[in-house]
């Protein structure tokens, strides 16, 4: 079933990872948000930060804002749904990146996609694959983890899971974690992981402190990293 063309779109806009080199986003990115008034956000303030931050042109008590985060019931959102099938047209942003990835906003998309909706994913950056992309490792079999376990014992045995099966299937782990944690992360692989498993940081990309190094785990223990409350991307690749 093709979408009603006289439906609203829902138009998946990336934004910036960081404050910093907004000039990543294409002007075609800017000019389709330029001309929404209606928008699903993580945050309505780091949506309007954003939007000004790209020249956004109308007076924000004009625009529709809706918050979709972690806690967002489905029904909540379905007013949105209503709106698209009366000719509306939304823009999705994430709190950074590429919406639907790593990303509460996957809920509106697939609830489109449930209601013949037309979704038009837009270019821009994206931390795992910018990630991937720039670690030298397997890009034709990967997969992302997403967050590994907060306890200990538990992380220490998700990381060797992934350690073996990377090894085995041939395939790159990404995962990611909160910020203020990733020291105890980047300890915990140096502590649990083989000296000849490889491991690629990605850190504050696109930004001025950005860092993306693959070295070997054993090569990790004589490097001095700062990853303290700065975002990060980290990918594993066993041999």
């Amino acid at each position: 079933m093709k979408p009603t063309s006289s439906a609203g779109k829902l138009y998946l806009i990336p934004v910036p990872l960081g404050d910093e080199n907004r000039d990543v986003l294409p002007q075609s990115v800017k000019a389709i948000a330029h001309n929404l008034k209606h928008f699903v956000v993580e945050k309505e303030k780091t949506a309007r930060r954003i939007l000004k931050a790209i020249g956004y042109p109308h007076p924000f008590d004009e625009v529709e804002m809706v918050e979709l985060n972690h806690r967002t019931s489905i029904e909540s959102i379905l007013p949105v749904i209503s709106l698209m099938k009366t000719g509306v047209s939304f823009g999705l942003m994430s709190e950074a990146g590429a919406p639907g990835i790593a990303d509460p906003g996957e809920k509106l998309v697939e609830l489109a996609h449930q209601h013949d909706l037309r979704v038009v994913p837009l270019v821009g950056p994206s931390s795992i694959m910018l990630a991937l992309m720039a670690s030298g490792m397997n890009a034709n079999n990967f997969a992302y983890r997403g967050y590994l376990p907060v306890k200990p014992h538990e992380r220490k045995k998700r990381l060797v899971e992934l350690e073996r099966h990377s090894r085995k299937n041939d395939e790159a782990q990404i995962f990611i974690e909160t910020p203020y944690r990733n020291m105890q992360l980047f300890e915990e692989i140096l502590k649990t992981c083989l000296d000849d498993t490889l491991l690629c940081i990605a850190r504050e990309i696109t930004q001025s402190g950005e860092f993306i190094k693959t070295l070997p785990v054993k090569s990790w223990h004589k490097m001095k990293v700062s990853l303290q409350n700065r975002p990060a991307v980290f990918i594993l690749s066993a041999r």
